[in-house]
C-alpha cells in the first residue's frame, strides 16, 4: 500500500467497528448477558402481567404482527391471541390459572436474533396443573428484544 493511501486501512477498521456497512448499525460483538437478560426479563414480565390479570401487558413482548402456532396453524397477529386466550384461560379478565415459566434456555443467534426454549406451568385456580414446551424466536427491534414467533405445545 503507498503512503498516499495508508489511511484508507484504519478508516476501514474504523468504520467495521462502528457497525457501518450493511445492516447499518448492528453490534460487532452483542453484550451476550444483557441480551440473555433482557429476554428472561420480558419473559418474567410478561408472567407477572399474566397473574395480575393483565392481558395485554402478558402479550406486550409479541411484534404486532407475530404468530403463534397451533394445533391447527399458525395465528396471526397479537389480536387473535388475545382473543384466543381471554376466552380459553380467563374468566371476567382474570386468570383461572397462575403462569410461570421454567428451564429457560436463551440462544442467540446473531447479534438480532434469539431463540428462547422453555416449559410454560400453569397451576391453581383448583384445576389440573397445565404444562407444556415453547421456543419463541426473538428480534432485536427499537423497542427491545420482542418475540417474533411463537411455537407452544
Amino acid at each position: 500500500m503507498s503512503a498516499r493511501n495508508a489511511w484508507i486501512l484504519p478508516l476501514l477498521l474504523v468504520l467495521a467497528g462502528a457497525g457501518c456497512g450493511p445492516g447499518g448499525g448492528s453490534r460487532i460483538a452483542p453484550d451476550v448477558g444483557a441480551d440473555e437478560a433482557e429476554i428472561r426479563a420480558a419473559l418474567q414480565s410478561s408472567a407477572d402481567a399474566w397473574n395480575r390479570g393483565d392481558l395485554p401487558g402478558h402479550l406486550a413482548y409479541y411484534v404486532p404482527d407475530v404468530t403463534f402456532m397451533t394445533a391447527n396453524g399458525p395465528r396471526p397477529g397479537v389480536a387473535a391471541i388475545e382473543k384466543a386466550f381471554a376466552e380459553k384461560y380467563f374468566v371476567d379478565g382474570k386468570p383461572k390459572q397462575e403462569l410461570r415459566f421454567e428451564q429457560v434456555e436463551v440462544r442467540l443467534l446473531g447479534t438480532d436474533s434469539a431463540l428462547a426454549t422453555g416449559r410454560f406451568v400453569l397451576a391453581g385456580g383448583g384445576l389440573a396443573e397445565q404444562s407444556g414446551w415453547f421456543t419463541t424466536i426473538w428480534a432485536r427491534t427499537p423497542e427491545g428484544w420482542r418475540t417474533i414467533h411463537d411455537h407452544s405445545s
